[in-house]
């Protein structure tokens, strides 16, 4: 019995790895062709450099403008420029010659070269805390490495990252190395809580995923356990029947339609409960012994398991499963396997 569950859990657990890598790729495609790490990182950027936009914050409020405002309306992302970063550091610009994107340009200047274009714009989704630092040091070195200077600036503008390096730069008791550690610390924190930020937006995106996949799969994760357990018991059939020798023939002819029982039961065990579970998917894809793969529409079946309640429990179980997401899939399936991590 005891290996009867081990079968069952590690069965629900493989599906469930499986639509969850599934989930996690679709949302990894959506945000790599969107550039929605790149955009999010340039919008913190815009409104802690520059200051907000004339349509307001750069970073969305909302959900809906992370994929409608953040990727089609207002890209914040500096364009894309193959130029090393000039020797000499630009400095800040008068007041009355400041444009909405002074600063940043002055800050992109200073980390492109570990950039490549992407559709005319940069493609930098990630800026090391340390390379931050040291590109803010270049700045104020554009005033002489004058620090006071340099913060005045900021201030003139109307920069609000002058408020930050005024708080960092009084802490480090005007010490230059201890205000590059600071800086490095402050930028390091903020950037953490960005990516909490971007996880409790992208959340949702996984969700709705979820979502469609466990209907385009129509996977009633009851179903599947019972599909399990039933497959196993055949087994446990075959076994038996084949230990008991011909006497006992009998009994598995008089369960498989047909004079000859073999091919029913070859069909059976070369098709696991996974495999007939895809199989009543939207579109499905059937591998035959001989000749090319071919995919078949299930509308109609499809339509059937949606529009039937007795399924709905085992959806919202599939569903539930898939919001704990691969990792937590791929954690159980080692603990059920025994199989160890790199360490």
């Amino acid at each position: 019995m005891l290996s009867v569950y081990v079968d069952l859990a590690l069965g629900l657990v493989v599906s469930f790895l499986l639509l969850s890598l599934l989930v996690s790729g679709l949302n990894e495609a959506v945000v790599r062709l969107l550039s929605i790490r790149s955009k999010f990182l340039w919008a913190y950027l815009r409104d802690t450099l520059d200051g907000a936009g004339k349509t307001g914050s750069w970073l969305p409020a909302k959900v809906r403008d992370v994929f409608t405002r953040l990727p089609f309306l207002h890209d914040p992302r500096p364009r894309y420029s193959k130029l090393p970063a000039p020797a000499e550091p630009g400095g800040l610009p008068d007041p009355e010659a400041r444009e909405d994107d002074s600063v940043i340009t002055l800050l992109y200047e200073r980390v492109r070269e570990i950039d490549h274009a992407k559709r005319g714009r940069t493609s930098i989704a990630n800026i090391p805390p340390g390379r931050f630092a040291v590109a803010v040091m270049e700045l104020a070195a554009g005033e002489d490495g004058d620090v006071d200077r340099f913060l005045a600036k900021l201030k003139a503008i109307d920069s609000p990252l002058y408020g930050h390096l005024k708080g960092i730069w009084e802490t480090a008791q005007r010490d230059l190395d201890r205000f590059r550690q600071g800086v490095e610390t402050w930028f390091d924190g903020e950037m953490q809580r960005l990516t909490m930020l971007y996880r409790r937006y992208v959340k949702w995106v996984v969700a709705v995923l979820g979502l469609a996949v466990t209907l385009l799969f129509t996977m009633d994760g009851f179903e599947y356990a019972k599909t399990l357990l039933r497959d196993n018991a055949f087994r446990a059939s075959v076994t038996a029947v084949a230990e008991a020798g011909p006497d006992a023939y009998n009994e598995l002819k008089a369960r498989c339609t047909g004079e000859d029982p073999m091919p029913c039961v070859t069909e059976t065990l070369s098709q696991p409960a996974l495999v007939k579970m895809m199989s009543q998917a939207l579109v499905s894809v059937s591998i035959p012994e001989q000749g090319e793969p071919s995919m078949h529409w299930n509308g109609g079946l499809w339509w059937d398991r949606i529009s039937t309640p007795s399924h709905w429990p085992g959806f919202l179980l599939t569903y539930v499963a898939l919001l704990f997401g691969a990792p937590f899939w791929w954690d159980v399936f080692r603990r059920i396997t025994g199989i160890k991590s790199r360490r």
